[in-house]
């Protein structure tokens, strides 16, 4: 008798115990699910739209930002046209971390992350094995992601057809964050050519080749305090 009283008193303190260890987990979660939704109430929005190569390499990917712990989160929205194939994007992760991926759209589109050197992480098609159980993670927030280069593949799944049109958002975090970045991608233009220079890039090609012009007009001879002080009307 006594012997089964105590393993009663045993076991109502093991379900004690067990009851306080899942209120305190439940606390810290809503904690931080608080602290996360006050983060973002107060975080820094950015928004870029870009136009996608209209190469289907992706050595030619959408650069969409740093994804940075409780820092950054990246934010792309984008769609296949009709008889668009593949589109690719790419960010830089910077420290350590378990990331979250979240996916909307139409139903039909397939999610690719890729390393650097294209292998792939993380798989949203079904029959892709460890890395569809990877991509299950990914969504979770449980997929933890080294320092380094990513490439983010969007395809249409096997069996539907290049002629529908995918609409589609892909957003990427890691913990919290105070900074927002939204990429809106469109389609290229009809004959734009992979290796056309953006607006910044090409600013930047004429300022180089006006910075040699003038190169030209500052005179030899000069000590260094001189010249740059001659050569300082070119940065301003």
């Amino acid at each position: 008798m006594e012997d089964a009283m105590a393993d009663d008193v045993g076991l109502g303190q093991l379900v004690s115990d067990l009851n306080k260890s899942v209120g305190a987990a439940v606390e810290r979660m809503k904690a931080q699910k608080e602290a996360e939704a006050a983060a973002a109430a107060n975080a820094q929005n950015f928004q870029k739209t870009v136009r996608k190569s209209s190469s289907d390499s992706r050595m030619f990917a959408t650069d969409i930002g740093v994804l940075s712990k409780n820092v950054t989160r990246l934010n792309v929205i984008g769609g296949l046209s009709p008889g668009d194939n593949v589109d690719f994007y790419k960010f830089r992760v910077t420290t350590k971390g378990e990331a979250t991926m979240g996916q909307i759209g139409d139903s039909g589109v397939r999610v690719q992350l890729m390393s650097k050197l294209g292998v792939v992480v993380a798989d949203s098609d079904k029959t892709s094995g460890k890395s569809y159980d990877s991509y299950k993670e990914l969504l979770q927030g449980n997929l933890a992601l080294d320092r380094g280069d990513y490439t983010v593949r969007v395809t249409r799944e096997k069996g539907e057809s290049a002629k529908t049109a995918k609409n589609y958002a892909i957003q990427f975090s890691m913990g919290g964050y105070t900074q927002d970045y939204d990429t809106v991608a469109k389609n290229p233009r009809k004959g734009d050519s992979p290796f056309q220079l953006s607006t910044g890039q090409q600013a930047m090609l004429d300022g180089l080749n006006s910075a040699m012009s003038s190169l030209k007009s500052i005179p030899t001879g000069q000590t260094g305090t001189q010249k740059l002080m001659g050569s300082f009307s070119l940065f301003v």
